[in-house]
């Protein structure tokens, strides 16, 4: 049985499709079980392997997702206390149920993780600098999983957007239809990630450690530890701007002419400062699982395409 907390969010829900698809038995939390108090999740996990009987259930929590995240960047730098309550406080509370009920764990992490010097993909094994409030706090979230349990998955991600919530894809998409021009900051560079990606990936890590453990014996197909997971290839936002006009124009998402100009980090400040370079390699997740990931604008195609896409 799977625990999904965060079930409400943009990722949660997508992977709560993934899971419905391909028949896998989960139970998902949002809100109504608070990760920031220990207790309210270990009686979570208590009233779900006892049956109304009293008698000790065999469906209780052999894994455990976590997608809860304080995830508003500059907000943050307003808000560290309660950034740090969910992004660090509550992983460390998941990560000790998790190892109290001897459930594994996949954690949500985040490219921000490094200050953005760099110019080449970083590598899993690179040493952490964030900057900023958020960043800081999802940092140390990692920290607290690892120090907590070693039955874990942290997974890094990037410049994530998905069918559920609030995303740089509907932002655009809505600006795009209600202005003529619009200015995108193109010298920070990462990769766009369709959560379809991240969600099928999480599929396979589940599939693959039950597979071994049912053939070989073994707990886990891919071994614990830290890995980077988004599509392939890397652009700016306002690369990626274009690309969802240009995608937004074909599929009639977007009704009218736009002109998309770049503009500099200096030209648009924000209260928390962003990763300049934020390229994460993936060779690591893709010669352990055997996957080939999809190219982003492949990605951004299939999802401005898809049914489920609305126009916000």
């Amino acid at each position: 049985m799977i625990w999904l907390i965060g079930i409400t969010g943009m990722l949660g829900s997508e992977i709560a499709t993934v899971l419905k698809k391909n028949n896998i038995d989960f139970v998902g939390t949002g809100s109504e079980v608070d990760i920031t108090n220990f207790d309210s999740l270990l009686s979570f996990t208590q009233a779900h392997s006892i049956k109304p009987s009293g008698i000790t259930s065999s469906n209780k929590f052999t894994w455990i997702i976590n997608c809860a995240a304080y995830t508003a960047v500059d907000k943050a730098e307003d808000e560290a206390e309660k950034a740090k309550n969910i992004n660090e406080i509550g992983a460390r509370n998941i990560a000790r149920v998790a190892r109290q009920t001897n459930s594994k764990l996949i954690h949500i992490s985040t490219d921000y993780v490094f200050d953005g010097n760099g110019s080449t993909p970083y590598t899993e094994d690179m040493p952490t600098s964030p900057i900023g409030v958020y960043a800081v706090t999802k940092a140390e979230g990692e920290k607290a999983v690892q120090k907590e349990m070693t039955q874990y998955y942290i997974l890094r991600t990037s410049w994530l957007y998905g069918f559920c919530g609030k995303n740089f894809v509907y932002t655009m998409t809505r600006l795009m239809n209600e202005k003529n021009e619009i200015k995108v900051v193109s010298d920070q560079r990462g990769t766009p990630t369709n959560c379809t990606t991240l969600a099928n990936a999480i599929l396979s890590i589940i599939m693959g450690a039950e597979n071994a453990h049912k053939l070989f014996g073994h707990h886990a197909a891919l071994p614990y530890g830290i890995y980077h997971i988004s599509d392939e290839g890397e652009t700016s936002w306002y690369e990626f701007a274009t690309e969802i006009y240009k995608l937004g124009k074909k599929y009639k998402r977007i009704s009218q002419d736009c002109s998309v100009n770049p503009c500099s980090t200096e030209e648009y400040p924000t209260k928390a400062k962003r990763p300049l370079y934020s390229v994460m390699s993936k060779a690591k997740i893709q010669k352990e699982l055997g996957i080939k990931l999809p190219q982003w604008r492949d990605s951004l195609e299939k999802f401005i395409k898809d049914s489920r896409f609305e126009v916000r």
